[in-house]
């Protein structure tokens, strides 16, 4: 059931939820967190409601998304409800802010917060450079960005660094986790020797490669580099080369000396996985910032095949 409401206010939305709420069976109990989902108008927030309600299916929650619209217009909030089928196993709540509530959109947001659960806040596409000190980030006891939507996603790692506060999290890094799991258990294997060096390759203007090959660098605290090319990731060690490719079938395929090749199927993750992932865990993952700071601390190699 969809509802929409022009030109109306917090409290009058308020009350209608309720109403549609008790109208249709739907409850707040079991709700285990609000998420607020922030947007500039025009982007893509459909693609983000979609994703939050798969998600919600294994997080029951609140979803308030927040898009702000033109600034100079007069201010006005149309909102929309969204509940039972179109809604997932969440309720929806649509605010559309206008003129000067755009400029206070916490102030709209606060009233549909659910009592005593977590705040998540998710921007599925251009994030504020300090998510932390944003008034809607500040809501959230975490705070999920999109590095692959920033407009130079070869400087954006070094930002979310500078800006960087506990809670903070990016869809990228939940993409690269089979990867970091695929990697993990192959260096618990014998043989058991360090590794000497470190090479990643993978697309120009990625940072789910760039984030990977930081997370290797703090993890193993050896010189790292990063190429431009096919996904490529290359451990040196004394006994030859642990290597992590993927093949023509979309395959992850860990080739290790005096060893057969292992081959694991693999398949992209979508918002929806990445959102869920994050979503089960609401403390700080002091992880992420370790692979924050060796993102800054990598060799790479430019589009020229030169090293800066």
């Amino acid at each position: 059931m969809i509802l929409d409401l022009p030109a109306t206010t917090t409290e009058k939305v308020s009350k209608k939820l309720v109403k549609m709420r008790e109208s249709g069976g739907a409850v707040t109990l079991g709700r285990v967190l609000t998420l607020v989902v922030c947007a500039d108008e025009g982007e893509p927030t459909e693609g983000a409601i979609e994703a939050a309600n798969d998600a919600s299916r294994e997080h029951p929650c609140r979803v308030i998304v927040v898009s702000l619209g033109n600034r100079a217009a007069a201010a006005r909030l149309d909102a929309q409800i969204r509940v039972g089928g179109d809604a997932g196993a969440s309720e929806v709540v649509v605010l559309r802010l206008y003129g000067e509530l755009a400029e206070h959109a916490e102030s709209v947001v606060v009233p549909f917060l659910l009592p005593d659960t977590p705040v998540v806040t998710w921007w599925p596409g251009e994030a504020p450079s300090e998510p932390a000190a944003d008034p809607v980030g500040r809501l959230g006891t975490r705070r999920i960005t999109d590095a692959a939507k920033a407009n130079d996603p070869n400087t954006i790692l070094g930002e979310r660094l500078a800006g960087y506060a506990p809670g903070d999290s990016d869809l990228v890094w939940a993409q690269i986790t089979y990867w970091r799991a695929i990697l993990t258990a192959a260096l618990d294997r014998p043989p058991h020797e360090p590794v000497e060096r470190v090479v990643v390759s993978g697309p120009d203007r990625s940072p789910s490669i760039d984030l990977l090959a930081g997370w290797l660098r703090a993890q193993l605290g050896v010189d790292t580099e990063r190429h431009i090319g096919s996904f490529e990731v290359r451990l040196e060690r004394a006994s030859g080369p642990l290597v992590l490719a993927v093949d023509g079938n979309n395959n992850a395929v860990l080739s290790n000396p005096g060893k057969p090749d292992g081959r694991v199927a693999m398949s992209t993750r979508g918002v929806r996985d990445c959102i869920a992932e994050e979503l089960r865990r609401l403390d700080p993952d002091e992880v992420y910032h370790l692979a924050l700071q060796g993102a800054a601390q990598i060799s790479r190699e430019s589009a020229e095949g030169v090293s800066a």
